[in-house]
C-alpha cells in the first residue's frame, strides 16, 4: 500500500527506479493511438493527512447532491478494513485539502461520514462531505471529477494525480491481474501501470484519470517495492491458472466503474442496487 512510509520522501529523490515489466504470459486488447483530448490537472483532486484523493460524481449525480471524495480502504482514518470487513454510513469529520488547477490549496472541505470502505476485492474509501458539489463550485470555482461507467482499457494513456505530493505521473494501462494478493488482503481485475508511473508512498487514493476522457478509471494504492512475493508492499499478481508472478518496481490501481452501479438518488450508498458488486458487509 502507497501510504506515506518511511523512505517515502527519498524515494522522492530517486529516478529510474522502476523496472521494466515481464512479457505478458497471454494476447492483450489493444487501442489505437489517439491524441489526448483533455487537459489533466490538479482541480478537484484533495490532499488527506495520509494520502491522496479527489472529489468525484457519478454520471448521474446532481449540483444538489452531497459530494463524494474518492481513496482508498487503507486510507481510512480508522485503519486498514480486515479481509472480508466493508465500513458503511460511520460517522467522520475527516478534513480534506481541495486543490485547484495548479495544486495549490484553495479550501477545505469535510466528511460528515465514511459512506462506504473495504479492503476486500478492491481499495476503496468513499467519504460523504457536508457540501454539495453545487456548493463547491460555487465557493471554489472546482468541479467534481467524473466516474467512466465502463472498464478501464488496456494500452489507453492515464494520469495518477496525487494531491499529497502533488505530482502527476503519467504512462498507460499496461493490463490487468485476475487477482492480486498483498499481505491479508486480495483484490480483483487490478490495473497494471507501465513502469513510468513509479508511484509512491503517498500517492495512494490518487485518481487515475483517462488522459483522453478525463474521466477517473481507477484509483492508485500499490506497488511491488522489494521484489517479495505476496507481502505488504509487495503485492503479486495471480493468474487464473494460480501461477504466481512478482514485478518488482511496478505499480497497480483499483478500478472504479464498479463503484457506478452501487450509487442511487441522492448519492447514497445502496449495495442491492441492480449491477452493484461491491462487497457487502
Amino acid at each position: 500500500m502507497k501510504k506515506p512510509l518511511v523512505g517515502a520522501l527519498l524515494a522522492l529523490l530517486l529516478t529510474g527506479a522502476a523496472a521494466v515489466p515481464a512479457a505478458a504470459s497471454a494476447p492483450r486488447e489493444t487501442v489505437a493511438q489517439a491524441p489526448a483530448v483533455t487537459a489533466v490537472d490538479f482541480a478537484g483532486t484533495v490532499a488527506l493527512s495520509n494520502c491522496s484523493g479527489s472529489v468525484v460524481r457519478t454520471p448521474s449525480s446532481l449540483p444538489s447532491d452531497p459530494a463524494l471524495v474518492l481513496s482508498n480502504g487503507h486510507c481510512l482514518e480508522t485503519g486498514f478494513p480486515a479481509p472480508g470487513q466493508v465500513v458503511l454510513n460511520k460517522r467522520s469529520t475527516r478534513s480534506f485539502t481541495l486543490l485547484n488547477s495548479a495544486g495549490t490549496g484553495v479550501g477545505t472541505l469535510r466528511a460528515s461520514k465514511i459512506a462506504y470502505g473495504t479492503m476486500t476485492d478492491t481499495d476503496i474509501s468513499i467519504y460523504q462531505l457536508t457540501k454539495t458539489y453545487a456548493q463547491i463550485q460555487s465557493t471554489y470555482g472546482i468541479s467534481a471529477l467524473t466516474l467512466n461507467d465502463a472498464h478501464p482499457v488496456q494500452g489507453s494513456a492515464i494520469k495518477v494525480v496525487s494531491g499529497y505530493w502533488k505530482r502527476i505521473y503519467s504512462c498507460d494501462v499496461d493490463g490487468f491481474v485476475y487477482r492480486m494478493k498483498e499481505g491479508d488482503w486480495t483484490w480483483k481485475d487490478s490495473v497494471r501501470y507501465t513502469s513510468a508511473c513509479n508511484t509512491i508512498g503517498g500517492t495512494s487514493g490518487s485518481p487515475v484519470i483517462d488522459a483522453t476522457t478525463g474521466k477517473v478509471v481507477a484509483v492508485n494504492n500499490t506497488g511491488n517495492e522489494n521484489g517479495e512475493s505476496c507481502t505488504v508492499n509487495n503485492p503479486c499478481e495471480i493468474d487464473e491458472s494460480g501461477a504466481v508472478t512478482v514485478r518488482q518496481g511496478i505499480n497497480y490501481a483499483q478500478e472504479t466503474y464498479i463503484i457506478v452501479p452501487c450509487i442511487g438518488a441522492g448519492n447514497v450508498i445502496d449495495l442491492n442496487r441492480p449491477g452493484c458488486t461491491l462487497p457487502k458487509p
